[in-house]
């Protein structure tokens, strides 16, 4: 690439990823940045070449072709720029990483009571590592929740005793089943790090049926804060050490020539009569059944078409089955789609295996649907399921193909994710009229159907309260202005 060829001003301002190949075509370089076209300008500064070492010169000398993809935030951009450095290892990503100090989990076998603990560098000393992560924040999480429930100690001691036993905050908590006082035996403790370990080795199956099981009782209490944080803590331990280490944000893929390859790919691997360039995804997001909700996300091209991202409150389905709320989904939105003789997609993709495709298959005949072709991607081996097939299709994972189809079901998954946490936290804010004396259903209904959210009610005066809801006096109406504070 000539320096000449490249203009900062085709560059939006905006977080991202970019990809700098060489005149092979092979990918050599993955960044992120805050501001891409501040960070993707710096390498043709002149000024910046006459300082910079014999790795960065190298680097921007074996330049040929570049090109980067746009996310929401920093956070996203890390994800993405993990995954892709896992998929096409980039040769000055290996030379120039000391910058890319991605969280590890370490276990020191030599200690008398070994636990897990974060670490930010791999050293020759002995001990066992597990990683890196780029998600910290889920991956901390994911610790916290381990070791209280294997009962691992979390103290810094090597060694701990009764001295450090009585600095210890787990004592509290009960979340350490105390080897510093003798109240487990070294192999007794052993046996807790084996079975913590097996979870790191991605045997997730006893943890999470566990989690669920507490979920489902926190939920059937109504305690929907605390079932939302078992939520969390399935999600993170599904994504951290699950097989699938499945991301949250979006891991759209930049190719050379963007989604035409990955497009192609995925019609021969289906044996379409044509490449699917627009192809729709769903995935469903619920704590057993409650605020159940669906998610529709758009690829054209093999890029997302947001502006026809859609998403769904489920209407007719009240317990924990997410094959009738697939099957209400698309009922919904393909029923909508003929009524309005309106284009259908060349493919729909539906997150899970031969019983999501069974309804989503169901829901399109109930309506007299034309016949349009229709996958589930299962989540244990990423395995895509066709109907009338009993074998599925397992593509390599590297195949551009997979690699699509894995950033629509993550990016369905982001946003029913995002759609449900947003009205749980609504429902949540809004349960604060339920602390006021002479605030029934019906009150609260009114509230907010005069004010839209509880946002602009705490903007309101006791008079304009008053005036806007019938049945409410200036005294009440203090009331209610005090407890939402």
């Amino acid at each position: 690439m000539q320096r000449s060829d490249f203009h900062p001003s085709e560059i939006p301002p905006k977080p991202g990823v970019y990809v700098f190949r060489d005149r092979f075509g092979k990918v050599i370089y993955v960044g992120k940045a805050a501001n891409l076209r501040r960070r993707m300008s710096s390498y043709f500064q002149p000024s910046r070449l006459k300082r910079a070492d014999a790795k960065l010169r190298s680097l921007v000398n074996s330049i040929d072709d570049w090109n980067y993809e746009i996310v929401r935030t920093e956070d996203e951009a890390l994800i993405l720029e993990s995954r892709l450095i896992k998929d096409f290892a980039p040769h000055y990503n290996v030379l120039m990483r000391d910058d890319k100090r991605y969280l590890l989990l370490k276990v020191d076998p030599r200690e008398k009571f070994p636990t897990l603990k974060l670490a930010r560098l791999k050293k020759p000393d002995g001990a066992q590592y597990f990683g890196p992560f780029p998600k910290g924040s889920a991956l901390k999480m994911t610790l916290e929740f381990l070791l209280a429930h294997f009962g691992l100690r979390a103290c810094r001691d090597s060694e701990p005793d009764g001295e450090t036993r009585k600095r210890c905050l787990k004592r509290i908590v009960h979340d350490c089943c105390a080897p510093c006082i003798g109240a487990v035996t070294p192999e007794e403790y052993r046996n807790r790090l084996d079975r913590a370990l097996a979870v790191l080795h991605g045997d997730i199956g006893e943890v999470t049926a566990l989690v669920r099981q507490k979920m489902g009782e926190e939920a059937a209490a109504q305690r929907f804060e605390k079932a939302a944080h078992l939520r969390d803590v399935l999600t993170n331990l599904e994504t951290v050490f699950g097989r699938r280490n499945r991301a949250f944000e979006r891991p759209e893929l930049p190719d050379a020539t963007p989604g035409g390859a990955a497009v192609a790919a995925l019609g021969k691997a289906l044996g379409l009569a044509r490449p699917p360039d627009r192809i729709i995804g769903f995935d469903i997001s619920n704590i057993l059944g409650k605020l159940a909700v669906s998610s529709l996300v758009a690829f054209k091209g093999g890029k997302p078409d947001r502006a026809n991202y859609r998403h769904f409150r489920i209407r007719t389905v009240h317990q924990s089955d997410d094959f009738a709320m697939m099957r209400e989904t698309l009922i919904r939105h393909f029923g909508r789609l003929l009524e309005e003789k309106r284009e259908l997609p060349d493919l729909v993709m539906v997150d899970g295996g031969k019983g999501q495709l069974s309804a989503a298959i169901d829901a399109l005949i109930e309506i007299g649907c034309p016949p349009l072709p229709v996958i589930g991607l299962a989540k244990r081996n990423e395995e895509i399921y066709l109907p009338g097939r009993s074998d599925p299709i397992v593509l390599d994972r590297h195949n551009p193909a997979l690699r699509m189809l894995q950033a629509l079901r993550d990016e369905a998954h982001r946003f029913a994710i995002t759609y449900h946490r947003n009205l749980r936290n609504r429902r949540i804010e809004q349960s604060r009229l339920d602390e006021i004396p002479g605030i029934g259903d019906n009150r609260k209904k009114q509230l907010l159907r005069a004010f839209g959210s509880l946002r602009e009610l705490r903007k309101a005066s006791p008079a304009e309260i008053a005036e806007r809801v019938p049945g409410i006096g200036e005294l009440l109406a203090r009331k209610i202005l005090d407890t939402l504070g």
